[in-house]
């Protein structure tokens, strides 16, 4: 039998990071992916030419040495980097009646504001200062000096005092919801509705149901850090991140699908394999999402019933409609890469199919599409109730993503004679190639309704990383969760020396 001081179950973001981390403190590392390409939700798949993001798209200080980004951090202390493309404006929100553009320069984001509402723009200014107010002692701290055991707040008094006396004063506002601010701060209509949709963006949902620090974080990052794109894309990330991991002596084991994992007296003993071959571990982390861990991977008699159960009601947020395209490309060239779509301003923004994201990140890397093609990637949300494999499937698909083609309309109007590589994804799609309960993104834990259940499980050895740990669906998100998963497994020793390390290499903060 194989034996492991760590196994991790899945390669997304979260999983990679911490089995990255873990290999870089000296620990025995495995990561099983049941799919044939590693990266979770963030994996990039070919077709006919074409390199298409599966998810993420927008990336924010990759290249920046002083970034918070935790991926960034992470990378470094890997040995790795990826090498990435600054720009700015950052994409167009496209509105019934109006497009505006969005830029990380936070004069220019508010220039470009009051050409619809000067007062919108004033009210922008000072919600900022509110968000950076929180930022700055919060990102002067890096991600990975965190950790989820009772090792956490010694640490930082420790190594970060001023950080922590600055964020006396911000202490209150970290439970709070953004919509507490933008309540307190704006009164112009449509910049509520513009905060709606940027908090829509990176949490799921609207502004009084995202947690302020969240936001913090992406109005610091989009203007005090790079927004830039990876040359090669997502898949670019993953690369690096399984490169540093077997840089440090880890492995990856790709078709390799964990059926269960392997539980006896309470404690994690490592994982059973479809095959029927046992790895043992003394720790075990799952990639996989809440629900799944719990539903599949684990027994019924392994948890306690009361976690099982509040467990599986957490809510989750929606799946999605993802529409791949690869088109002719002649014409555009004046094309940016982000665009975010509101079809009805009457309706929701949450409502599937009104609010469309567009990325076209061959504007800025042409090695991603053929010569003389772009390369395009849409979505939306889409409930998981309805979906099934039957004689209706391909219909309901092309009804489904008809929002996607009316967005896009607006960016490209001749986008339908362009397109010569057409791929359509669901809800199930997502299931089967992500192994993720009903394609969701993770739990949709409003502001003040709960807490996020963290890496730590009630089986002694079994850890937990991923987008159901920690608030947001983004790559930060996760990957800060797999530095707290990793950090927490090894001593508060180990982690300074890694932290030394990162300041003498002239990365820290």
């Amino acid at each position: 039998m194989d034996s492991y001081d760590v196994v991790v179950i899945g390669s997304g973001i979260g999983g990679l990071v911490a089995a990255g981390l873990l290999a870089r403190y000296g620990r025995r590392v495995l990561v099983c992916e049941s799919h044939s390409l590693p990266g979770g939700a963030a994996h990039a798949f070919q077709r006919q030419g074409f390199t298409f993001d599966s998810g993420p798209s927008f990336y924010c200080g990759l290249a920046d040495p002083t970034s918070c980004n935790p991926l960034r951090e992470v990378l470094h202390a890997l040995g790795e980097s990826v090498e990435a493309i600054p720009y700015d404006p950052l994409g167009h929100y496209h509105f019934p009646d109006r497009t505006l553009a969005i830029y990380g320069d936070a004069e220019r984001y508010q220039a470009s504001l009051a050409e619809f509402s000067p007062q919108a723009a004033q009210e922008l200014k000072a919600l900022t200062q509110k968000m950076l107010a929180i930022y700055r002692p919060l990102g002067s701290i890096p991600t990975l000096a965190l950790r989820a055991d009772g090792w956490l707040l010694p640490t930082l008094l420790q190594r970060f005092p001023k950080a922590m006396v600055q964020l006396l004063p911000q202490l209150r506002g970290l439970g709070r919801s953004m919509g507490d601010f933008v309540d307190a701060t704006v009164q112009d209509p449509w910049l509520r509705q513009l905060i709606d949709l940027e908090c829509f963006l990176l949490s799921g949902m609207k502004a009084h149901q995202t947690v302020a620090p969240e936001m913090a974080f992406m109005f610091g990052e989009r203007s005090e850090s790079v927004i830039d794109y990876p040359i090669g894309g997502s898949g670019a990330i993953v690369d690096a991140l399984v490169r540093g991991l077997k840089r440090w002596g880890g492995q990856l084991r790709l078709g390799t699908h964990v059926e269960k994992i392997w539980v006896d007296g309470g404690m994690a003993k490592g994982v059973r394999l479809k095959n029927g071959e046992r790895i043992q571990a003394a720790k075990v982390i799952s990639n996989a999402t809440l629900w799944d861990t719990c539903n599949h991977l684990l027994r019924a008699e392994d948890l306690p019933a009361s976690y099982g159960q509040q467990a599986l009601k957490t809510p989750a947020v929606d799946s999605f409609m993802h529409l791949h395209l690869g088109i002719r490309s002649e014409g555009l060239e004046n094309l940016t890469i982000h665009h975010v779509v509101v079809n009805d301003q009457n309706q929701d923004i949450t409502t599937p199919g009104n609010t469309c994201m567009i990325s076209i990140p061959s504007v800025l890397d042409p090695s991603l599409a053929p010569d003389g093609h772009h390369v395009i990637h849409t979505y939306t949300l889409e409930p998981w109730a309805g979906w099934q494999r039957d004689a209706g499937y391909g219909a309901k698909k092309e009804a489904k993503v008809q929002p996607l083609i009316r967005a896009l309309q607006r960016v490209i109007p001749d986008i339908c004679d362009r397109i010569t590589l057409k791929l359509i994804g669901t809800p199930l799609t997502h299931q089967r190639f992500l192994r993720r309960h009903q394609g969701t993104y993770g739990p949709a834990i409003a502001a003040g309704q709960g807490l996020f259940p963290g890496c730590k499980t009630p089986i002694k050895g079994l850890y937990r990383v991923g987008d159901s740990t920690l608030p947001g669906i983004g790559v930060p998100a996760v990957a800060a969760s797999g530095i707290l998963c990793a950090n927490s497994l090894v001593s508060p020793r180990e982690t300074a020396a890694l932290l030394d390390l990162q300041t003498h290499t002239g990365t820290q903060h």
